[in-house]
């Protein structure tokens, strides 16, 4: 017997065959996603603010506008050296795991809340794609965020900044995911929300979807989106193909 289903857009609202099922998002077998985990898994560049304004009036230090600018997608011994100067060796690293314990505890009760509205969602449309993350951070924040989370099984591959000789800017740490994932460069999507993190992912000869939490605009990026949510994401990632 053949499926009968109510359809609005016929006067006699009757269509004849299977039920109309929506096509499902996806992405073209042989790509791959990357994402940078501050301001794109979750929106934690406000407690980063709060925990570096903490942390420097220990040492006297009022933190500027400009100076939680210049610290959008860099590691923790670029900041602390813009912030305090050169300092002996080894110190830099040691401040830097200082703030960051702060932040951590900071963040530890309010990490479901700061995931990117969508986000969730989205690692489930998307689970079979090989998926990596790729931060700047720290370690102990990575394990923090994807634990806590749950989000860890979704990713193949996690890279810290202490993983890499060169941070971001530098392309090393996503040629190093795409390694890992065994998909060519030319056919991984970055998702970043910093200038440092476009810089690097293009460096990489990577697609850039740029995440509009810690900037209106990214320039250089293939799309720019608010979240996880955006109708547009879904519709560029079903064009994408591969390109090798």
């Amino acid at each position: 017997m053949a499926w009968l289903q109510y359809w609005p857009g016929r006067r006699d609202g009757i269509v004849s065959g299977r039920p109309h099922r929506p096509e499902q998002p996806g992405l073209a077998p042989g790509l791959a996603l990357i994402f940078d985990m501050d301001g794109v898994l979750i929106d934690s560049n406000p407690v980063h603010r709060e925990a570096w304004e903490i942390y420097n009036r220990r040492f006297g230090l009022e933190t500027t506008e400009a100076m939680h600018e210049s610290m959008y997608g860099r590691r923790n011994d670029e900041i602390v050296r813009n912030f305090f100067g050169e300092l002996p060796p080894g110190e830099a690293f040691s401040r830097g795991a200082e703030k960051e314990k702060l932040y951590r505890e900071l963040m530890s009760g309010r990490i479901e809340s700061c995931l990117v509205p969508g986000l969730r969602k989205f690692l489930e449309t998307y689970r079979d794609t090989p998926m990596a993350v790729a931060s700047n951070g720290e370690r102990e924040n990575v394990a923090l965020i994807l634990d806590v989370s749950g989000l860890r099984g979704y990713f193949r591959v996690t890279l810290d900044g202490l993983q890499v000789q060169n941070p971001k800017p530098h392309p090393e740490i996503y040629l190093r995911a795409a390694k890992g994932l065994g998909v060519p460069p030319s056919n991984c999507i970055v998702l970043e929300d910093s200038h440092s993190g476009v810089a690097a992912a293009r460096g990489a000869g990577m697609r850039v979807i740029g995440l509009r939490t810690t900037h209106g605009y990214l320039p250089g990026t293939d799309l720019n989106v608010d979240n996880f949510m955006s109708g547009d994401l879904t519709k560029w990632l079903a064009a994408q193909t591969c390109a090798v």
